[in-house]
């Protein structure tokens, strides 16, 4: 069997580098730690990424990508049981970057790149939530009125945003470790869909509510 080809170096650095920002939070690894970690000297990890905000914003630019993709799908939700799907990979996503939401205000108060860029996040968000509103508008799922749209997307944007902040001021200690993520995930996808209840339809409403007992997502 032929040998896989070794894993370029700088995507390397960038895997383990999301590892450590993820379980310690971005202000408490040092490039020190990062070239440590790799068993690499600091002067490998500088060829590659010549500062710190470098290795942010490679990681950051990786889940832009990843999130505008996912956002696409927002204009193809019908029902409750899309939204639950849509919602549940986004905060996926979201956990999968999560040093981003956790230090989110430390970081865009020093790097004036993921600044700007993060609006432009939460603006898109925002239509991505809004398309998905009209599209179960549309199909009947929900009624709601044009004038209530923007407000809705815009509380849903900010719980989708916030979420992992409300649960590590919860449970400091654990809320962010691997073995509560799914509990997590799954709480944040209820509260942001729990928004629509006062326009879902009768049985989309109940059907709501037995995804969240079911799945255990009423929690918090």
């Amino acid at each position: 069997m032929a040998k896989k080809a070794p894993r370029r170096t700088a995507e390397r650095i960038l895997e383990v580098t999301l590892d450590l920002f993820n379980r310690f939070g971005e202000p408490n690894v040092s490039t020190t730690l990062i070239s440590a970690e790799l068993n690499i000297s600091p002067g490998n990890l500088y060829y590659h990424y010549p500062a710190k905000d470098e290795l942010i914003n490679s990681l950051f630019d990786r889940y832009e990508a990843s999130l505008r993709e996912l956002l696409n799908a927002g204009g193809g939700v019908r029902d409750v049981e899309d939204a639950w799907f849509f919602l549940h990979s986004l905060f996926e996503l979201i956990w999968r970057h999560r040093f981003l939401y956790r230090d989110l205000n430390d970081l865009l108060s020093k790097n004036r790149r993921l600044e700007t860029h993060f609006q432009g996040v939460l603006k898109d968000k925002a239509r991505a939530l809004r398309a998905m509103l009209e599209g179960m508008n549309r199909s009947g799922a929900l009624r709601i009125d044009s004038r209530e749209l923007e407000p809705t997307a815009t509380s849903m944007v900010v719980v989708l945003t916030y979420w992992f902040s409300y649960e590590y001021v919860r449970d400091p200690r654990r809320a962010l470790e691997p073995e509560g993520a799914q509990q997590a995930l799954l709480r944040g996808a209820h509260h942001v869909l729990h928004l629509l209840v006062p326009y879902l339809e009768t049985a989309q409403r109940a059907h709501l509510l037995r995804l969240a007992g079911a799945y255990g997502g009423g929690g918090g």
